[in-house]
C-alpha cells in the first residue's frame, strides 16, 4: 500500500510540473525539483526515518539552487507542490533540511511567500 502512495504522489507532482512552467534564467526546474525529493515524500507525509535518497535529493537541490532566481524558483515548485499532495506534515517539511545536514537561512511555513522574499 505505501508504495501505491508513493507512485501516486510522484504522479501527481509530475502533473503538477507539467502544468507550471516559469519563464525566468533558471537552472532549476520545477522537474529538477520533483526529480530530487519525490523520495521525501513518504518521510513528509508519515515521518520516520529520512531515506538516503531523500537527502541526496536535499543536497543536491540546495547545491543545484546556487542562485537567488534558482532558489526562488525552486521554492515556488514546492509551493506548488505542498498544494497539490495532500498530507505534508509541516513539522516534517520543517525538518527535513536539518535532517539532511543542509542549512537555510529562513523557516518553512505555510505561509512562506518566495516571489515576497529576496533568499540569500
Amino acid at each position: 500500500m505505501a508504495g501505491v502512495a508513493k507512485v501516486a504522489i510522484a504522479v501527481v507532482l509530475i502533473a503538477m510540473v507539467a502544468n507550471v512552467r516559469y519563464t525566468t534564467e533558471s537552472a532549476v526546474t520545477c522537474e529538477l525539483v520533483v526529480s530530487r525529493l519525490t523520495p521525501c515524500a513518504s518521510y513528509l507525509i508519515k515521518g520516520g526515518p529520512v531515506p538516503k535518497s531523500c537527502c541526496t535529493g536535499v543536497q543536491s537541490l540546495y547545491k543545484d539552487a546556487d542562485t537567488t532566481t534558482d532558489r526562488q524558483t525552486a521554492c515556488r515548485c514546492l509551493e506548488q507542490a505542498a498544494t497539490l499532495v495532500p498530507g505534508i506534515n509541516v513539522d516534517n517539511a520543517v525538518n527535513l533540511p536539518a535532517k539532511c545536514d543542509v542549512s537555510i537561512p529562513y523557516k518553512i511555513s505555510p505561509v512562506f511567500n518566495c516571489s515576497t522574499y529576496f533568499i540569500h
